[in-house]
């Protein structure tokens, strides 16, 4: 039987490129899942994903997923918060509008949408949260100063509600990945310039020799929402390929 049988599941960010393997991921193991962004892209959907149009940063947008969720679906088991930006800028070059728009998406983002999420948990008898933090919560990438403030807020909030809801049967975690081929990874490629040779030292600097997938993290997941992962809560969970074990990476 699938993993996640007769699971019923939210996915902010659900058409990005790790949102969209998480929500493939859930429906091959039998979840109904909620795709929740602000487009629709041009993929198509996966059997047993419903898209919702969702903006993370808006509470009207926000309550209007809960009330979809609770109207089609009577309850919610699972909630991945994988809605998120980068902005690559130093403290001196973001501007005070840069600053609120990242933490309104990647902190204040995963804050509304827990909030709504949290009584439609209780309902199903308890259930998991999934936030995304970044290995940049531990350490920092030059020139994403802001970004990496995001993730350490998320990885900070996601230790709160794992204390605060476990009691409740809510199982709280953060997936934090190093380098996935996402397009925010491609973008930062792009604007480096040796965009090849850039790549290969991005590999070589990791044990594993490679970046991560979108399948990969998917993988992880999938892992943290199941009942396999019953006792697993408030940790912080590093998905980088041995990336941050290491005591010294090459400056890239």
């Amino acid at each position: 039987m699938p993993s996640l049988s007769s699971k019923v599941a939210v996915v902010t960010g659900g058409r990005g490129g790790i949102g969209q393997a998480i929500c493939a991921r859930f429906a091959r193991e039998g979840a109904r899942v909620f795709a929740a962004d602000l487009g629709q892209g041009s993929a198509p959907l996966p059997e047993g994903v419903t898209f919702q149009t969702l903006d993370v940063t808006d509470e009207a947008s926000v309550a209007g997923l809960g009330a979809a969720v609770e109207a089609e679906a009577g309850k919610l088991d699972i909630l991945v918060n994988a809605a998120g930006i980068a902005i690559e800028k130093t403290v001196e070059e973001t501007s005070l509008a840069d600053w609120n728009k990242i933490f309104a998406v990647n902190v204040t983002g995963t804050f509304l949408v827990s909030k709504i999420g949290l009584p439609l948990l209780r309902k199903a008898g308890g259930g998991s949260i999934v936030n995304f933090g970044s290995y940049d919560g531990f350490i920092a990438d030059p020139g994403l100063a802001a970004y990496c403030a995001t993730k350490g807020a998320v990885h900070a909030l996601t230790r709160a509600m794992a204390c605060d809801h476990g009691p409740q049967g809510i199982r709280v975690n953060a997936v934090c990945p190093g380098f996935i081929d996402t397009p925010m990874l491609q973008s930062f490629f792009r604007d480096a310039g040796n965009i090849e040779s850039l790549k290969q030292q991005v590999r070589d600097i990791h044990p594993m020799r490679r970046y991560g997938t979108p399948d990969d993290v998917a993988g992880l997941v999938a892992w943290l929402a199941s009942d396999e992962a019953v006792y697993a809560s408030g940790q912080l969970w590093v998905l980088d390929g041995g990336l941050t074990a290491q005591v010294q990476q090459m400056r890239l």
